[in-house]
């Protein structure tokens, strides 16, 4: 998916379809989002390298105390967690792996725990900015600090997951019956490294709430752990930590949509929008929103409906389109395709016609009511 984006969008430069200007101009609106990318990126993949997140399942899975219902519970806690703190593909490259491992050594039915963990990566991903790179980029348009973003966003970010809850425990609720053995411990090599790891996974939501760039945040918890890493495990640095693939995705997407702005894009998504602020405007904003995060993938669909919603107010009800929407088909989001190629490397294989099932069902309920709930936190 990469390279096509790259090659359009160097095809929307060589014509000229994109002006460079223009295309400086996204640069500089995508950079500081890219930044924390990559930085938030090396700490979540050094934090797994550590054991952060093993022991953090293996825990989960001792509290559940043997009782699959309680095991489920607890994991969509500890999802819903590292998606608001560590963003949404962290739960979809480093937490899906540990969680298919642990409940194939339990013995326990794959598909529910592989569905919460992708769910949950997309409808966890609301409440604060560093969850989702669309928030991002909502945050820099709206000019709000980490603590007004999050005091808009808590409710439908709450109802997000409890709706998540719902719908999947009552799909699987046949497959999260019965017990389990405890595995056991995972070896933690370096405690030190450890100890490190995790606190600086803990410290970045805190540091962002107080009001210190993200970008910057991440940055600064990159470099002290490479440099940990660099003097106890040097081995486990490698230039396959910098998601490079994905910053040229990302950049791929912008460029593409700028080009069909700067062709009538803004005006033909305005009229499928319409205005307003009501709830019902709010609504037919997540639809298109949602439908089109489905077909084209959410970040080119935020990018191409953000200069129409925040001309009429109304980002906040964007980013509920598409962070939530895209949990029908699977390349609605970054983050279910790189949990199904993760997925896939286990040999777990979930149907597309079983995914598309419960996000039918489920993606709807999910606008509905948390639109409803953006409405009461204006």
């Amino acid at each position: 998916m990469w390279i096509a984006a790259a090659a359009g969008a160097l095809l929307v430069l060589v014509t000229g379809l994109l002006p460079l200007g223009a295309a400086g101009d996204i640069l500089a609106h995508v950079a500081p989002v890219l930044v924390f990318l990559v930085g938030v990126t090396i700490v979540a993949e050094l934090a797994d390298s550590s054991g952060v997140f093993d022991v953090a399942a293996h825990r989960t899975a001792v509290w559940g105390r043997g009782r699959t219902l309680r095991l489920w519970l607890l994991l969509v806690a500890l999802g819903t967690g590292i998606t608001i703190l560590l963003s949404l593909d962290t739960t979809a490259v480093l937490l899906t792996p540990v969680v298919i491992l642990l409940v194939q050594r339990a013995g326990l039915p794959v598909l529910p725990f592989a569905m919460v963990t992708v769910w949950l990566a997309n409808t966890a991903s609301l409440l604060l900015p560093i969850s989702n790179l669309t928030n991002l980029l909502a945050q820099q348009q709206l000019s709000a600090s980490t603590l007004e973003y999050a005091s808009h966003m808590w409710l439908p970010a709450v109802v997000a997951v409890m709706v998540t809850v719902l719908v999947l425990g009552l799909r699987y609720r046949r497959d999260l019956r019965g017990s389990y053995p405890v595995p056991d411990a995972p070896v933690v090599a370096d405690h030190v490294l450890f100890r490190c790891s995790a606190a600086v996974c803990l410290a970045i939501g805190p540091l962002a709430i107080a009001g210190i760039p993200v970008m910057w945040i991440s940055v600064a918890g990159a470099l002290v752990l490479t440099l940990l890493f660099a003097a106890r495990r040097r081995e486990r640095l490698r230039l396959d930590l910098l998601p490079w693939r994905l910053v040229v995705l990302v950049v791929g997407l912008f460029f593409l949509v700028g080009s069909a702005q700067q062709h009538g894009l803004d005006q033909l998504l305005s009229d499928a929008v319409g205005h307003g602020s009501s709830w019902g405007s709010a609504l037919r904003l997540a639809a298109v929103g949602g439908v089109g995060a489905n077909l084209i993938n959410n970040l080119p669909a935020y990018a191409s409906l953000e200069p129409v919603a925040a001309g009429a107010g109304m980002l906040y009800p964007l980013l509920l389109a598409v962070n939530l929407g895209p949990l029908v088909l699977m390349w609605g989001s970054l983050a279910t395709l790189l949990w199904r190629e993760r997925c896939r490397s286990l040999g777990v294989d979930v149907p597309w016609r079983e995914f598309a099932l419960v996000g039918l069902i489920g993606v709807p309920l999910l606008l509905i009511l948390t639109t409803a709930a953006e409405q009461l936190t204006r």
